[in-house]
């Protein structure tokens, strides 16, 4: 680091040391990781499929915390992790979501051993002190701007929910995202009073295979990527 660059280095000692260490820990990361196998990758996205029928099987309360300890590392810009999640498991619990959905999905709901409510919270910034702390003064970028705090919001929320659906497949469960369903009645009846609202919903636990159908197509590269 220049003369320059140390005089204007806002860090202290013990963040520089921080700092250092966590590159020291991405070059051992690029160095001693092996890349995902392509059994792997056909676990996560590429053979992987979407589920609409549930096996009879419970998903634990560890393997739910798991899943979240792998959400919670994922990017998001400026570390703000607006995602909110309400893990919909009990019998009581299902028939409150029931009400808000359109009838397609209800049976899809009933059946799976679990359904994610994925919602964010518009008023993430609040939490930037914490998650940002290097940067006291972020939180005002959002604070009094709703127009970016939502879009935000809903940008990384977004994020953090395909994290969860790739780290359940990752650990050996199926999921079932979906729309279908009244936003405005998923916040009056989960998110009532507070600053967070929906996004979309994703059943997990162990798919059953009998429901599938055939997978329907996809683009190729050429029909809507471009490299310039």
């Amino acid at each position: 680091m220049s003369t320059e660059q140390l005089s204007s280095n806002p860090f202290s000692p013990q963040q520089m040391d921080q700092i250092s260490q966590a590159q020291q820990a991405a070059i051992k990361l690029k160095q001693n990781a092996e890349l995902l196998s392509d059994n792997a990758l056909d676990l996560i996205i590429r053979e992987a499929r979407s589920h609409n029928g549930w096996l009879d099987t419970p998903v634990s309360d560890e393997i739910l915390a798991q899943i979240y300890d792998i959400v919670k590392m994922g990017s998001t810009s400026m570390n703000t992790c607006p995602a909110r999640f309400i893990f919909i498991r009990t019998d009581e619990a299902k028939q409150r979501l029931k009400t808000c959905l359109a009838p397609l999905n209800v049976n899809k709901v009933l059946a799976a051993p679990v359904t994610v409510i994925i919602g964010h919270d518009l008023e993430f910034y609040k939490h930037m002190p914490k998650l940002f702390a290097h940067n006291p003064d972020a939180q005002n970028i959002f604070k009094h701007n709703e127009m970016a705090a939502k879009t935000s919001a809903f940008r990384n929320g977004t994020i953090q929910g395909t994290y969860l659906m790739i780290a359940a497949r990752a650990l050996g469960l199926d999921i079932g995202p979906m729309s279908g369903f009244n936003n405005q009645a998923i916040d009056n009846e989960f998110f009532k009073g507070t600053s967070i609202k929906s996004n979309f919903l994703c059943s997990l636990g162990y798919g059953d295979t009998s429901k599938i159908f055939q997978r329907l197509p996809r683009f190729e590269f050429d029909e809507v990527c471009e490299m310039l």
